[in-house]
């Protein structure tokens, strides 16, 4: 009987040596152990870069698209400065939630239509790398277009610029709030179809709740809104184009954002958890 040889053991973890040649002699080789969550987080992220680059950049000039449409419109309807800030900030969150709520929560959808959630199951890495990785590679794709967005919605509406350095914060918080949703909402749909119509909803949402003034809402919609991980977002980047912006109100907003974000991850990784082992 031939011995197969064995890579030598990796920083994540593998087969140790010898293993090959006590299995060649009838011996039960040790299972591998569980790589690590940061080498395994890199790995699952550099993987669903790559996967999704090609198909996903035409989508992120459609969403980008979109969001600079809504801006034109809106341009001929608000009367305010307040007003002015509400569509610029939203419209560029929008992208956000564009790409990492809608198109993860279809991602999700059809990996466990598929079998793909078996392939991660075997894989000795921890289900937060692969939440994480994913959501970390489809936010990545909405940076060129928030950016794009926000420069434009500036120009149109007439708002400084100096302050969108917050968009380094903006972006990862928000990105992580709504992957972490569409994540959740993808692998809780019992079929392809509904994790795609959830996704839809999910960024109609974001849309309606986050690009509209808030000031324009009736009561009840201004709850839902407060419900949505997105808004403060939102909120933390339109309060910096006010002539002086109270940087004490940004950092809270982006608190919550934060703490949105970490809850909706560990949700995501539950439902992954709850999804892999059925």
């Amino acid at each position: 009987m031939s011995v197969v040889p064995v890579q030598a053991v990796t920083e994540a973890g593998a087969v140790p040596p010898g293993a090959g040649e006590r299995a060649g002699h009838g011996l039960a080789a040790p299972l591998a152990p569980r790589a690590r969550l940061l080498p395994a987080l890199g790995a699952v992220y550099r993987a669903q870069l790559s996967r999704a680059r090609v198909a996903r950049i035409p989508l992120l000039f459609v969403a980008t698209f979109q969001s600079v449409g809504i801006m034109v419109l809106m341009r001929g309807v608000v009367d305010s400065p307040e007003e002015a800030r509400a569509v610029v900030s939203g419209s560029s969150v929008l992208v956000v939630a564009f790409v990492a709520l809608n198109l993860l929560a279809q991602y999700f959808g059809q990996l466990r239509a598929g079998g793909g959630l078996d392939h991660y199951a075997t894989l000795p890495v921890p289900p937060a790398a692969v939440v994480l990785g994913a959501a970390g590679a489809y936010a990545s794709f909405t940076v060129p277009g928030t950016v794009v967005t926000a420069l434009i919605g500036c120009g149109l509406f007439q708002l400084p610029m100096a302050n969108l350095w917050v968009l380094a914060a903006v972006l990862p918080l928000a990105g992580a709030a709504l992957s972490g949703l569409g994540a959740f909402l993808g692998l809780l749909a019992p079929r392809q179809e509904l994790a795609t119509l959830c996704g839809q909803l999910g960024m109609s949402a974001a849309l309606l709740l986050g690009v509209l003034p808030a000031e324009r809402m009736p009561t009840l919609i201004g709850y839902a809104r407060d419900l949505l991980p997105s808004t403060y977002g939102v909120e933390a980047l339109s309060r910096t184009f006010e002539p002086h912006p109270d940087w004490l109100a940004v950092g809270a907003d982006l608190g919550v954002c934060a703490a949105v974000g970490l809850l909706s991850l560990a949700l995501a990784t539950w439902a992954f958890r709850r999804a892999a082992s059925r």
